[in-house]
């Protein structure tokens, strides 16, 4: 039988001394693997959809904002598609102090970088996330990627990655790249297309999701979309929380 872990109320249990930050962080550790470990992290309605009116926020809850912000805390970088960082108005990610000795020991820096996955860097440069991050966000794009945009991107002081050919972002390559910066503890919030691609390319260890206690019917994406994969690959169940019917899983690949 695999662990489950019965929280009723996670805001509440914080208040007691259980489950705190600290907790869910032990709770949410990366393995200690030698390589990168790529996790996903992504909401979803009883119905399937991740998303209601294009954005996740109303399908999410306060509970699952704090292991969101727990996960966060524990990556080197945080990795989204472009489409995601346009519709949830991405800004950088913030150095919290919950956190802050545990990175240092981990030998990270004060917040996780931001890595946007965009082919054809169809983005606003001047925004916040890439203008005045703690930490340089990152852009991973194509080697054929538009020669205009990827000067632009620098200007604004964002560190260009390629990481494909054309103006296309290889999953497995992306995820190469990043570990040779010093990036093995990567998080992916997606969305569904890039989370998609991650899968399809059989480089997801770890899926954390929220499954909320919600129907939407309607045509919202689920939480990966793309080609479906020859063989689906099994995961193992590593841990369950609840709160208010929310459920709050882990998995691992077997």
């Amino acid at each position: 039988m695999r662990r489950l872990f019965p929280v009723t109320d996670l805001t509440a249990a914080e208040d007691r001394g259980e489950w705190s930050l600290d907790a869910l962080a032990d709770a949410y550790a990366y393995p200690g693997t030698d390589g990168p470990w790529l996790r996903a992290n992504m909401v979803s309605t009883l119905d399937g959809a991740a998303q209601h009116d294009g954005r996740s926020q109303p399908i999410s809850c306060a509970s699952d904002m704090r292991i969101f912000g727990t996960l966060r805390g524990l990556a080197d970088v945080v990795i989204a598609g472009a489409e995601t960082v346009r519709l949830e108005g991405y800004r950088p990610a913030r150095a919290r102090e919950a956190f802050a000795a545990r990175r240092e020991a981990a030998g990270q820096g004060p917040a996780p970088a931001v890595a946007v996955v965009s082919g054809r860097l169809d983005l606003d440069f001047s925004l916040p996330l890439f203008v005045s991050p703690l930490v340089p966000t990152l852009v991973l794009t194509g080697a054929g990627a538009p020669p205009d945009r990827i000067a632009a991107a620098r200007s604004a002081g964002a560190e260009v990655v390629i990481a494909g050919e054309g103006t296309r972002v290889d999953p497995a390559r992306a995820v190469r790249e990043l570990a040779a910066l010093g990036h093995r503890r990567l998080l992916t919030e997606g969305g569904p297309r890039l989370l998609g691609q991650f899968v399809a390319a059989g480089v997801l260890d770890e899926m954390c999701l929220t499954l909320a206690p919600m129907l939407t019917a309607g045509d919202a994406q689920r939480i990966a979309g793309g080609p479906s994969v020859a063989v689906p690959e099994r995961f193992a169940l590593a841990s369950v929380l609840e709160e208010a019917g929310f459920l709050f899983s882990r998995y691992r690949r077997i």
